[in-house]
Formats: structure tokens, C-alpha cells, sequence
């Protein structure tokens, strides 16, 4: 069932030429004048979108990180107030936003879904919608967004958003914006593993490859495992928590997966079947043979959207065959697998990472549109464009940013008063 936070009306924006006038007796109701009229609702639910939102998911261009499931996931994990945005033409769906609010500092933010775990943030658009969103439509839009969430946020923050995204401007490029200071990083999957590693350098690659596999089977061998049943599954998680937990702490670092509603989330996602070629997340590990029988050495969380693989998160066990780099060694054994099942692109995700660096062929420049809704949202706003600004000129110097760290781990292990919802 419908609930709309405008109490079951429409709103949006004023016309954008001239002779499309505001449809007569529509009280608040407003139509943008394109080549049909455009209506945005907002639903506080996701189910009586599904259907559609499953459909528009389809879109190699929509990021698996708007995906119904994910976002489904993070929704019952966290009980965030949604402010789903549907657009609609001629009564066709032709845009869903899945946003939620959380209150940071009591400023009421309206964000994507699951926005601090997310690689690409796309929203969902049809393929004749983003062909024809000119930057004044995209104008028009952002305005209708602010009006429609009046009163129920302060700021529209659509944050780590690509203007550019496999040959495809997206509908709100042309909207003011802050580079993201995360960048995303990719790797371009050719036919094989070889032609594939050839756009890197291929005789370093095959030389380290044999290496860790030289040094592992000195130790007694290894095999790259997928967590299958639900028992594997269960167990491969909690182990990767721990491990991630370990190494955190180890190097003074704040741990993101610390929060029960964080871990319940990534449970949450390994109960999602596989659709097609979508999946919400799967768990790969370098299992241990020989004299550490069992053991795991290295974790990663690999989801599926089409033919784009994104790593979601990975771990190691530093005392176990430390001088391997399991964690490289995996990467290299599930990229050559994701070759063999069609994939096109292996996401590393966002951060700037020597690690990345060394894979990947792509980095994605990623934006920040944001959208003040009341006087409180402008000011934060302005807050918020100077700390992604500060961010970013303080990951260019890597001993401020590692002071910065060290500083962020001791303050979350310090009891606080404020909280986010």
C-alpha cells in the first residue's frame, strides 16, 4: 500500500516552457512541461514499488547498489524513514530515486540508501529518460525534488555519483556539484586471464602469481572456496568480521563493520538467491591445506549486477602464510573466474589503495549533488562541500591522512552521545 510523506500528494516542479500551465484544480499538484507531463510521488515503503523498480534494475547503467535487494537489505537492518522518489510520465515510470533520512547533528539528510556502503550511486533511470534529460529538465527536477521533500528533510544529498558512466552522461550532470574526495577504481576484464592482465603489466603479474603459489604449496597447498550452504556461508562472514576487527585495530584504524546493524546487513544479503546474472553478495576465501588444514588465510565479498563485479570488502589473516599475500593471491583467482562467467568489469571500489592502483585500468571521478532543502540544509550544505573539500586535500598527503585515522579509531572506541537516524 501507497503511503506518500505529502500526504497522498504529488509535487513537482513549475513548468519548463511556456504554454504547459499548472494542470487546473490540482491543489498542490504540478506537472513539468517536457514533451508529456512529468509527476513525482513519494512513498515512505518499498514494496509497492518492487515490480517496477525490479524492472528499471535491469539497466546495465543502474549500479547494483540501487538494486531492490540491497537496498531491501540495509531498509529492514536499519528502520531509516524512506523518501522514495518516483517519476512518472503518461503514468510510466521513468525514474525511481531510493533515498532514506538519517539525522546528523540534527540536520535531517535525505541520502541514497545504504549511501556509506555504496560504490556507484546511479539511482534508476530508463534508457529514454536519460536521453532526453536536458540540463533543464535535470534543473526542473532537482527543484521538484527539494519541494516534495519540504518538511520532512533539511538536505537531498546524492552523494559518490559518476557524471560519466559506461559512455553514458548521467540526467544530473548538469547539476552543481562537489568531486567526491573517494574515487572508484575498475579493471577492464578482457577475453582471458592473459589478455586480461596484458593491459597491466603481465610479466610482473604472472611472476608474482607463481610466486605465492610457489610459497603457499610449500605450506601445503590451498584452494579457492565459495561459501555455498548457508552453515559456510554463517561461518565465513562471522570469520571475516573478526579478522577485519583484527586488522583495524592493529593498524589504529576504525572499524566500519563494528555495528551490529552493519553485520546484520551483510548476513541479511547472503540470504538473497541469485537471480540471473544478479547477485547481492558472495563470499570467495583462500582455504589453507597441508599444516594449517581449514584455515583461512584471506576473505572477499563479491557482488554481480550483469557483466559488473564489484568487491564489496576483504580481509586476511596476517599470522597465517604471512609472506604470500593471500589477499592478492585471491583477487587474482576470482578475477580469472568472473572472465570465465562473462563478466566485463571487476570493481575494486572507492578509496585510493596501492593495491588498486596496481589492477585496475579505470578510476571513476565521483560527485557529490547536493540539494538544501530548508535554511538548515543550506548552512549544512555549505558544511558539508567544505569537509569533502578538506577530505580530499588531506588524502593527497598520506601521513596526515594516516594521523587523521589514528585519531577517528580512538574516538570510536569512546563512548558518544550522538547518533544517526
Amino acid at each position: 500500500m501507497q503511503t506518500s510523506i505529502l500526504d497522498n500528494r504529488s509535487l513537482v516542479a513549475e513548468p519548463l516552457s511556456p504554454g504547459k500551465p499548472k494542470a487546473a484544480g490540482a491543489g498542490r499538484t504540478m506537472v513539468i512541461g517536457v514533451a508529456e507531463d512529468l509527476k513525482i510521488e513519494v512513498f515512505d515503503r518499498m514494496e509497492p514499488l518492487e515490480t517496477e523498480w525490479r524492472r528499471l534494475q535491469r539497466d546495465s547503467f543502474t549500479s547494483l547498489h540501487q538494486g531492490y535487494d540491497w537496498c531491501d537489505a540495509w531498509v529492514r537492518s536499519h528502520g531509516h524513514p524512506l523518501a522514495i522518489l518516483r517519476g512518472t510520465i503518461a503514468g510510466e515510470t521513468c525514474f525511481i530515486l531510493p533515498l532514506e533520512i538519517v539525522t546528523v547533528r540534527s540536520v535531517r539528510i535525505a541520502r541514497y540508501i545504504a549511501s556509506p556502503f555504496n560504490n556507484i550511486n546511479n539511482g534508476l533511470f530508463t534508457p529514454t529518460f536519460r536521453a532526453r534529460c536536458s540540463a533543464q529538465v535535470a534543473r526542473s527536477v532537482a527543484q521538484a525534488i527539494v519541494r516534495a521533500l519540504g518538511g520532512h528533510a533539511d538536505l537531498v544529498s546524492l552523494q559518490n555519483m559518476p557524471l560519466d558512466w559506461r559512455g553514458e552522461r548521467h540526467p544530473f550532470a548538469a547539476l552543481p556539484s562537489v568531486e567526491n574526495q573517494n574515487h572508484a577504481f575498475q579493471l577492464t576484464l578482457a577475453a582471458d586471464m592473459e589478455a586480461t592482465i596484458r593491459q597491466l603489466n603481465a610479466k610482473r603479474r604472472r611472476k608474482v602469481y607463481r610466486s605465492q603459489c610457489r610459497k603457499i604449496e610449500a605450506h601445503g597447498g590451498f584452494e579457492h572456496v565459495v561459501a555455498e550452504t548457508d552453515t559456510e556461508k554463517a561461518a565465513m562472514i562471522d570469520l571475516f568480521f573478526r579478522q577485519k576487527a583484527v586488522r583495524f585495530d592493529a593498524h589504529g584504524l576504525p572499524n566500519v563493520f563494528r555495528p551490529c546493524e552493519i553485520q546484520a546487513f551483510f548476513r541479511s544479503l547472503l540470504q538473497v538467491a541469485p537471480e540471473d546474472c544478479d547477485t547481492p553478495l558472495q563470499l570467495h576465501a583462500i582455504r589453507l591445506n597441508g599444516e594449517n588444514d581449514g584455515k583461512i588465510a584471506a576473505i572477499a565479498g563479491l557482488s554481480r549486477k550483469n557483466d559488473h563485479v564489484i568487491c564489496q570488502f576483504g580481509s586476511i589473516d596476517e599470522h597465517l602464510v604471512p609472506d604470500t599475500s593471500p589477499g592478492e593471491l585471491l583477487f587474482f583467482l576470482m578475477i580469472e573466474k568472473v572472465i570465465g562467467e562473462g563478466a566485463a568489469i571487476f570493481d575494486f571500489g572507492v578509496g585510493d589503495q596501492g593495491y588498486k592502483r596496481r589492477w585496475c585500468t579505470i578510476e571513476t571521478v565521483q560527485h557529490d549533488v547536493l540539494l538544501p532543502v530548508s535554511a538548515k540544509g543550506r548552512i549544512a550544505a555549505a558544511g558539508l562541500q567544505l569537509v569533502t573539500r578538506t577530505k580530499a586535500a588531506i588524502k593527497r598527503h598520506p601521513t596526515l591522512y594516516a594521523f587523521i585515522q589514528r585519531l577517528r579509531a580512538r574516538a570510536a572506541k569512546e563512548p558518544t552521545g550522538e547518533s544517526e537516524g
